[in-house]
């Protein structure tokens, strides 16, 4: 169980710390907050306060790395344009999501954190008396249950794709719909169509059936969110009460169909944040603001030039006892191929963060 600051105690944390704050630049303070997956990167700015500066949404650019960089590049464009946030200063950095490690890293990240503790802090910070989080991305899907602001349960699905955003995206495809335009014909169907959903390939079989039989595409398509919401219940909320306020995030909850076929199947009103898709970044921008609070200390971040920088990975195998674990380090070659960041050992011998 983890559990999570709320909003007061955040507020009592910055009364108690902020004369210990030092601040010589005569700038604000800004806190930044990376949230690197498989399908997308997120960036998101954000004041002492917890007010939202500006941010970054963008594609995956094929690795992390280059991911990174294209983030800091769209981010420090956007920065050197607004005359209003060329007043503040970065203070401090933190990374999540899948490459959370190797973020931190290339950007020089002080703080690492799993997407359910991100994605749980964001949310209550929003709606503090959350009890459930229903979470659909791209490729991985989460929910996490709370208690009296305490994580008490999570799930996560990253093994199969029908319950996630790029099974709809495949479908979408094949019904030659823009996924953009999904959910809307979804929300004129008046029929929805039955539609195996526990595999990708079941689900891809019984649309085409059901085409051929001449069913309408709205109702195929509201077939389809019924199928996926069917999946996802059936791999994550087994045994877990899913209690009110619901918050559904993640890009799916773009999709009106989606938000309707869980409405329906949970008999509960599901609740869309004004950050959806930014969540995970928001989250842990706030777990820097916090941390670098309790501990104002020198701050690792290289700065918003990052995207200058060569960065290069390898591997290779410890062999130093049974395990023979894989190693992974990040290597600097401008700066005499200093080692940046290394993991991947049982031990913890191999070590660098």
């Amino acid at each position: 169980m983890y559990s999570i600051i709320t909003h007061i105690e955040i507020v009592n944390i910055m009364v108690q710390v902020s004369d210990k704050i030092i601040n010589n630049d005569g700038k604000q303070d800004a806190f930044l907050g990376i949230d690197i997956g498989s399908v997308t990167c997120k960036f998101v700015l954000m004041d002492i306060d917890g007010k939202v500066l500006t941010s970054v949404f963008l594609r995956n650019r094929g690795s992390p790395i280059e991911s990174a960089k294209a983030g800091m590049e769209e981010l420090k464009s956007k920065i050197e344009q607004n005359e209003e946030l060329l007043g503040y200063t970065i203070r401090s950095c933190g990374t999540t999501g899948s490459a959370r490690y190797l973020t931190k890293a290339i950007v020089g990240g002080d703080l690492a954190k799993t997407e359910i503790i991100a994605h749980a802090v964001a949310t209550q910070s929003l709606y503090p008396d959350v009890r459930t989080i229903l979470e659909i991305g791209g490729q991985d899907s989460k929910i996490i249950i709370l208690r009296d602001g305490i994580i008490v349960d999570f799930a996560m699905n990253s093994v199969c794709a029908a319950g996630t955003g790029s099974f709809l995206d495949h479908q979408a495809s094949r019904l030659g719909i823009p996924i953009e335009e999904f959910g809307d014909y979804a929300v004129k169907s008046t029929n929805p169509v039955s539609i195996a959903g526990r595999c990708t390939v079941f689900a891809e079989s019984d649309m085409i059936h059901k085409q051929n039989a001449g069913y309408s595409r709205e109702d195929i398509v509201a077939g389809l969110c019924d199928s996926l919401v069917r999946n996802y219940m059936n791999n994550l909320t087994k045994g877990k009460e899913l209690d009110e306020p619901i918050v559904f995030q993640g890009g799916v909850s773009y999709n009106k169909g989606i938000i309707e076929a869980f409405e329906r199947h949970l008999v509960r009103k599901i609740i869309v944040p004004k950050y959806n898709v930014l969540m995970g970044a928001l989250g842990m921008a706030i777990l820097i603001r916090d941390y670098y609070l309790e501990h104002p200390t020198e701050t690792s971040f290289r700065g918003l030039d990052v995207g200058d920088i060569e960065f290069t990975t390898s591997a290779f195998l410890c062999g130093d006892c049974p395990n023979n674990c894989t190693i992974v380090q990040v290597k600097m070659p401008q700066d005499e191929n200093k080692v940046i960041a290394r993991w991947g050992s049982r031990c913890g011998k191999w070590e660098v963060f």
